[in-house]
């Protein structure tokens, strides 16, 4: 095995070869750089970069194996870290300019979590300003283009995590989920996904600590993977007042579900979401090459109420809490999206807000109805194929105007209202020859269960003509694309202290 081939193996894989002294951190972490500074030109997923640190702690590494050492659950892998979250010693720039130079002084408790487990931050990757949308695009570091086609979206917000993997640049990274911040990119680029339960991963840094529409969560190109990363990112902490616990050897890996006894209940749009008709054919191939797995698959009818009104208001609250500050003393060089989240969050009353808490129970309940007679829901994870980055959101569908920028991510949004697990499975290529990403939510509360039907379903479709993982043409993004980062004024150079 060369070194230049490591980049590529599962991370479930380079974990157990670094604990049998097969290969070394060091080997690992070089063959990672060397594969970013290859193909990252192509697809601009990197923020900050990290080696120094990186290769005195993958050094580190080596020599724990060699004295035989514990080792934690991640030890000598190196991970990217979504640029949303604080590295310690690390620029973390959010993707805006108010943080160009930030450099935080600790890590995030996740962060914090996974380096406990051996992992190595290596690098920070590309995010949309302050997460806000699905197109991972900032007036910092630029564009980040899908793997498949860099002329087109990544989605987002966690883009440049869900395109490092696709790209093999590292085997695992983090990421979170807001409106399908973790399941969109990990969909169209070809890689898994996983929404968690609110307070399983800690955030520490949200300003409603109570409101469970933002969770932290793990991206790999594997559900083992991702798994494995799971496990690590788990802990109760006291900084998050919905954090509770969960057994991690579970989380890390169980059997496989039985598929041939499951439930499936499927939709194309939950009843109101906007989806091209292309889409929804795909949807209904796709159930009906995988009908045979189960003991059900059923389609069903939805009740998910005003969820964009719903989500519009619970969302505003989050811009509200978190901008103030910044609107009020700098607003000039706050992005408009941010701007106007804040403005529209502002205008809303307390009447609004109990509202939209009252309509968000409400959908919850009725949504676990569904789990009476269902053990999964599947729907498609994105409503059309991937659009050009230089386009920031999908404004209409098939003639018919959207009502706002992020309208056309209510396939996930409307999962996150009702609070339960999701997973954005890779399920073969649209028309167009880009990742379709199956959508497949688990009961309340029922992570470990979705993650053992999840890793059946995946080795399923391994055996599905049409339905097993993509992969991206890696010679093809030989050719750097400096119009990706082209958006970008007065780039910072890496930070590391």
């Amino acid at each position: 095995m060369t070194t230049a081939t490591l980049s590529a193996l599962s991370a479930t894989e380079l974990r157990r070869l670094i604990g049998t002294k097969e290969i070394s951190p060091v080997e690992l972490l070089a063959s990672c750089i060397a594969r970013i500074e290859a193909l990252n030109p192509a697809v601009n997923a990197i923020a900050a970069k990290a080696y120094e640190r990186a290769r005195a702690e993958a050094a580190a590494a080596e020599a724990a194996v060699l004295r035989g050492a514990p080792l934690g659950r991640l030890h000598g892998l190196p991970i990217g870290v979504k640029d949303l979250q604080d590295t310690e010693g690390v620029l973390t720039t959010q993707g805006s300019p108010l943080y160009r130079n930030h450099v935080p002084a600790r890590d995030s408790a996740q962060v914090a979590l996974v380096r406990a487990a051996g992992a190595i931050v290596t690098v920070k990757t590309n995010v949309p300003e302050f997460g806000a949308g699905a197109n991972t695009r900032n007036p910092v570091w630029g564009a980040t283009g899908n793997p498949f086609d860099p002329s087109l979206i990544a989605g987002g917000s966690s883009g440049g995590s869900a395109v490092a993997l696709a790209c093999d640049m590292l085997p695992i990274c983090t990421g979170s989920d807001t409106g399908g911040s973790l399941r969109i990119p990990a969909a169209i680029c070809g890689v898994v996904g996983f929404r968690p339960s609110p307070g399983l991963v800690p955030m520490d840094g949200r300003p409603l600590g109570w409101t469970p529409i933002s969770v932290l969560g793990p991206m790999g190109r594997t559900v083992a993977d991702a798994r494995m990363l799971f496990a690590a990112q788990l802990g109760v902490d006291d900084r998050d007042p919905l954090s509770r616990a969960l057994d991690s050897d579970a989380a890390a890996g169980g059997r496989l579900s039985d598929l041939g006894r499951l439930r499936i209940a499927w939709t194309t749009d939950f009843g109101q979401c906007p989806v091209g008709s292309e889409i929804r054919a795909v949807m209904r191939r796709r159930m009906q090459a995988m009908r045979p797995l189960f003991r059900a698959a059923d389609e069903i009818s939805f009740d998910f109420g005003e969820a964009d009104r719903c989500f519009d208001v619970i969302r505003a609250q989050n811009f509200v809490a978190r901008f103030k500050d910044s609107y009020d003393s700098d607003r000039a060089r706050l992005g408009p999206n941010i701007c106007a989240n804040y403005e529209i969050g502002s205008a809303m009353t307390l009447a609004d807000a109990a509202w939209a808490h009252a309509e968000q129970t409400r959908i919850f309940r009725r949504f676990q109805e569904t789990y009476r007679d269902y053990d999964l829901v599947m729907a498609p994870t994105t409503p059309v194929s991937p659009f050009p980055w230089t386009q920031l959101y999908l404004a209409e569908l098939e003639g018919e105007k959207l009502k706002n920028y992020y309208h056309w991510l209510a396939l996930t949004y409307f999962v996150t209202l009702a609070t339960n697990p999701s997973v954005a499975l890779p399920c073969g290529v649209d028309d167009h020859g880009m990742p379709f990403g199956l959508q497949v939510v688990g009961r309340f509360g029922g992570d470990i269960e979705l993650l053992d039907a999840a890793a059946a379903l995946e080795r399923a479709f391994a055996g599905i003509a049409g339905l097993s993982r993509p992969v991206p043409d890696l010679a093809a993004l030989s050719t750097p694309r400096p119009e990706l980062a082209a958006i970008v004024t007065d780039a910072p150079q890496a930070v590391w202290r």
